[in-house]
């Protein structure tokens, strides 16, 4: 019952982050029929291409032991060692393509569905793999319906196929055998290549589907309940509340370092309360006014205060303070734009002072 509902709060679409994770540790969407049609099309390809010609050239090499059994010495243990490793060597060059061709489509099949990667927990002890309860519940779960049920779609679809074939075939295979017994492997052999032909074929659709199942399988176990996706942004991001306060701490200090720079400013341009300016020029030092603070309401007053305590110039433009304060930037100096109206007002502050 907890599990039925903490499957339902899992309502949002796992998130990137998730899925990367779930890659990295080796949780990804895998299609168990698509080896297995993977294995049918390879032998499909032993049976078109490799078998009839490998078949006649090891029937006639074995069939020197039925046609000259005295041809071969076995008169010592170590004639017997070089027959058997001779034979061997036979058969291995016999089935060496099929191997082949068999691990190569089962290679391919996986690497197809996902890029390789070593992923060491998928390899880590866990108590769940050998639990009986667990392994009960993968056998009777939603999953180990959908397995059976693919199961039985295979069964009926070979047996269906495979019964539809011998009766095709039937009186094919009877007059062989009473006409020419020769013919009776390359008839063996065609018949197999029409049943695992006609095998593939019925087993697309449900390769397509499992294809299909398993990704939606996927996406649908690594949903997230909604306070899974807060967390994780939380993580990622970090704690709003956090940010908020230490969003507050670094304009507090920048605050105090303005205020702080004010006694050195040359003139304040402010308009009565709302926006205050502090400039400092100095023509050995730079080119241009520099901005030393700049303020609004509350902090433009507190530039004002600090400015008029320590007898600096306090001049207000309404109209240059506004147009300042959304230009120009603390620790910087004034936009080429400002040079005439703040030239006229350091003018009169420095002919006023001689």
């Amino acid at each position: 019952m907890a599990d039925d509902t903490d499957k339902e709060s899992k309502t949002e679409e796992a998130t990137e982050k998730k899925l990367r994770d779930a890659v990295e540790k080796g949780n990804v969407p895998t299609s168990r029929e698509a080896p297995i049609f993977a294995s049918i099309i390879a032998i499909l390809v032993v049976l078109s291409f490799f078998a009839k010609q490998r078949v006649t050239s090891l029937s006639e090499k074995l069939a020197l032991f039925v046609d000259h059994p005295r041809g071969f010495s076995l008169n010592t243990p170590t004639d017997a060692a070089v027959l058997i490793q001779a034979v061997a060597m036979e058969v291995g060059v016999f089935i060496l393509p099929a191997i082949l061709i068999l691990s190569l489509s089962g290679l391919a099949s996986s690497i197809l569905q996902n890029a390789p990667q070593i992923a060491y927990e998928r390899i880590r002890p866990q108590w769940s793999r050998i639990s009986p309860f667990s392994g009960w519940g993968r056998v009777f779960g939603r999953q180990g319906q959908v397995e059976f049920l693919k199961s039985v779609f295979k069964f009926f679809t070979i047996a269906i196929v495979s019964i539809l074939l011998l009766q095709s075939e039937q009186y094919k295979v009877v007059n062989a055998m009473f006409s020419d017994p020769s013919l009776v492997p390359e008839l063996i052999l065609t018949m197999a290549i029409r049943l695992v032909s006609a095998v593939s074929i019925a087993t697309i659709v449900l390769v397509a589907a499992d294809l299909l199942w398993s990704r939606f399988r996927w996406h649908r176990d690594l949903r997230m309940s909604r306070q899974e996706v807060k967390d994780e942004f939380k993580q990622m991001e970090g704690d709003p509340l956090v940010k908020a306060r230490l969003r507050s701490l670094a304009q507090d200090r920048s605050r105090k370092r303005m205020l702080a720079a004010v006694p050195r400013a040359t003139v304040v341009i402010a308009n009565p309360t709302h926006y205050a300016i502090a400039l400092r020029y100095n023509r050995e030092e730079t080119s241009a006014p520099l901005v030393l603070a700049k303020g609004l309401d509350l902090v433009a007053l507190r530039i004002r205060e600090t400015a008029e305590k320590h007898g600096i110039p306090v001049v207000e433009d309404k109209a240059l303070a506004r147009s300042m304060y959304d230009h120009v930037e603390v620790d910087r100096m004034i936009p080429p734009d400002f040079y005439r109206a703040v030239a006229q007002i350091l003018f009169f502050i420095f002919t006023r002072s001689k």
